[in-house]
């Protein structure tokens, strides 16, 4: 830990909504740290956090980017782990995984924007996963009808009186509200809150501050330390990144207030505290996972607990594989340093682990431990993908492999029904930069189309259905006869029921009949797609005692289940899903106009933040390109979610046209 004590140990991550400054303020951070030789400018991309060709050709963050290093605030050194994280709701899987390896949170407001979606949306995601010490940094300020105090008042409106402005603009760049010999009459408010919040840190400077009325800075910056980790106080930062304006005074204070590894309570599944001692067992979790072009798989770890050596032995407690650490880097752009030893706190990257996935936990041989599971969004865009070549087939496995390993938000799947590989993520960019990746990482190329809906049948009234399987070949014949009927299935009821009496029907081929019912129920009689919530009900049959075989049977009942169907008042289903679409409150009327366009009914709204959620059910099918016509609706200040609800009865006309293409579908699968 280059001798520096886990108590000035710092490791912060940097969210907020894209466009904030985020990675601005990553590079001015990263540049007085002395990570690099030179400002980096994601305009120019010579940014030290946006290094892939896709991040800098989009001028967006793609993936999250911790640096380390050392800062020297008064007379002590400092280590600073910190993270860089997408803005975009897309790649909003990466700052799950940040969230997860940090100990406080920066907040990334632009002043010409305000608060946005993407604000509202950082602060709750540190509520929600645990996160009590949240500060705010005002970016922007050098743009045209910026206010300094409107933002704050802003940020104080949505967020709560806690949050104080600690450095404001000053004439020769940025001051530290404390250090002022005299605070402005603007300022005495929010000076005053300060006071009062680091007052109640301790029934001491309580007591002081009742009887003076004020609180000296140094006692203030005490009180401080104590409120920020509680939660209870959010300081507010102004840094003008381009013209280094303000780095200074905000990464001081960051040392000085923002807590240390083990203030933050970090618990594994059994609920045992995890100590943040570097003499304690080993253990740490995979936050990210990267792939390299030259050295392969990176696993970036927080390390919790205990201290990591180059060589050292390790265990894989998610997967019960044994790992080696074969070396410890720290990653600044494409430069990969290497490291002797990393602590409670810190963040390095090991290479060429054999089986190590994001959110696995890693110890020391012998230690149980075990960390809970890194809490990802599901994913609301869905795509078919199709190789271009057989020689891209022939690889596609190994570069989805690759895909999914490094983003635990983006899922492949095999769809059995339609038989489509399906790449599921976060919204269209999330799925461009994928299929650009595959190209990249493992030279694929591949088409994306619309995926095929798993569409469903069902019975809505009662038929009968009879078929005799008479066949004389010149040796043993085959016959079989079947009577059954079908009808809609109450909930509890089996969906395979024998009635026969008097044995119509042997025992021994009643297999076989189910084994028919079954194969008409795979394929139903509108479209041929799977059948669901019916009973099947055998009443009546024949035999020969020489005739008969278990596939006459089986044909006699698969028949039969057809004939019946056709008479049952069949029906299609499509499947519904449940989304939940956050937005601005100025965007209602758009987007549930857009919904009720999209047959979907709207179930009820809920403000929060001046954020509007929107929750309706919408057919499967009207979904597939949503993510990219919200973005537009709303300039991107939306997002959404979704889950399969049920199936329901798809519209009359529109059955129609589904059933029609299915048999020109299957028709064209059997020549």
């Amino acid at each position: 830990m280059t001798g520096i004590p886990v108590s000035n140990v710092r490791t912060f991550a940097l969210l907020g909504h894209s466009g904030s400054g985020k990675t601005t303020l990553t590079d001015a951070i990263a540049f007085k740290l002395g990570l690099n030789d030179r400002l980096g400018s994601v305009a120019n991309g010579s940014s030290i956090s946006d290094t892939n060709d896709e991040e800098k050709s989009r001028k967006i963050s793609i993936f999250a980017n911790s640096f380390m290093g050392t800062y020297k605030a008064g007379d002590t050194d400092y280590r600073l782990a910190f993270i860089d994280t997408p803005g975009a709701p897309d790649f909003y899987g990466a700052v799950r995984g940040a969230i997860r390896a940090s100990d406080a949170i920066v907040i990334a407001v632009d002043a010409a924007s305000g608060i946005e979606a993407g604000t509202i949306r950082a602060w709750h995601a540190c509520k929600a996963y645990g996160v009590n010490s949240v500060a705010f940094v005002i970016t922007g300020l050098d743009k045209e009808n910026t206010n300094f105090l409107t933002t704050v008042a802003a940020i104080r409106e949505h967020f709560g009186t806690g949050c104080c402005p600690l450095t404001v603009p000053a004439a020769d760049g940025v001051a530290n509200i404390l250090d002022m010999g005299e605070v402005p009459a603007e300022l005495e408010e929010s000076y005053t809150a300060l006071a009062e919040s680091a007052a109640e840190s301790s029934e001491e400077l309580m007591n002081k501050y009742f009887e003076e009325g004020t609180l000296a800075a140094d006692e203030i910056r005490g009180g401080l330390r104590d409120a920020v980790a509680s939660g209870s106080t959010h300081p507010i930062y102004v840094v003008k990144a381009l013209q280094g304006d303000g780095v200074d005074a905000f990464l001081s204070s960051v040392c000085r207030l923002f807590p240390a590894p083990g203030t933050r309570k970090f618990a594994d599944k059994d609920g045992n505290e995890v100590k943040a001692d570097a003499a304690a067992p080993f253990v740490a979790q995979v936050w990210r996972t990267a792939i390299d072009t030259f050295v392969g798989q990176l696993s970036y770890i927080r390390v919790l607990s205990g201290t990591i050596t180059p060589g050292m032995a390790l265990q894989n407690n998610t997967t019960g594989s044994k790992e080696v650490a074969s070396s410890l880097l720290q990653v600044f752009g494409r430069k990969q340093v290497p490291v002797e030893n990393a602590g409670p706190g810190e963040i390095v990257a090991i290479p060429k682990f054999k089986d190590v996935h994001t959110g696995d936990t890693l110890c020391a041989v012998g230690t149980a431990t075990v960390m809970p599971d890194i809490d990802y969004p599901q994913p609301v865009m869905w795509m078919s993908v199709h190789a271009k070549t057989q020689v891209d087939e022939d690889k596609l496995g190994t570069a989805m492999k690759r895909l999914a390993d490094s983003d635990p938000t983006l899922h492949f799947i095999k769809d059995e029904e339609t038989k489509e590989i399906v790449m599921k993520g976060l919204g269209d960019v999330h799925i461009d930069v994928a299929v650009a990746l595959m190209k990249l990482q493992s030279n694929v190329n591949v088409e994306l189309t619309v995926p095929k809906v798993a569409y469903r049948e069902t019975v809505t009234g009662r038929g009968e259905g009879h078929y005799k399987h008479k066949k004389q070949t010149g040796g043993h014949g085959q016959y079989g006869e079947v009577y059954l009927r079908i009808m809609p299935k109450a909930e509890g009821e089996e969906g395979f029921v024998d009635s026969t009496v008097g044995g119509s029907i042997p025992g021994n081929f009643m297999p076989a009949v189910q084994k028919g019912v079954n194969e008409g129920l795979s394929k139903g009689a509108i479209a041929g797609y799977p059948v669901q919530n019916v009973k099947v009900e055998v009443y009546d049959g024949s035999f020969h005692p020489v005739d008969s075989s278990e596939v006459a049977f089986k044909i006699a009942a698969s028949r039969a289940f057809r004939e019946a169907m056709s008479q049952a008042k069949p029906s299609l289903l499509e499947p519904i899903m449940t989304v939940k679409v956050t937005i601005p409150d100025s965007y209602m009327g758009a987007v549930t106009g857009d919904l009720n366009h999209r047959r979907g009914r709207v179930l009820g709204m809920e403000m929060q933040d001046e954020l509007q959620t929107v929750t309706a059910e919408v057919p499967m099918a009207e979904l597939f390109q949503y993510p990219a016509q919200l973005r537009s609706m709303t300039g991107g200040r939306g997002s959404f979610e979704m889950e399969l609800t049920r199936y329901d009865v798809v519209p009359g006309n529109l059955a129609q046209k589904i059933a029609a293409a299915r048999q020109d579908e299957l028709k064209m699968e059997d020549e």
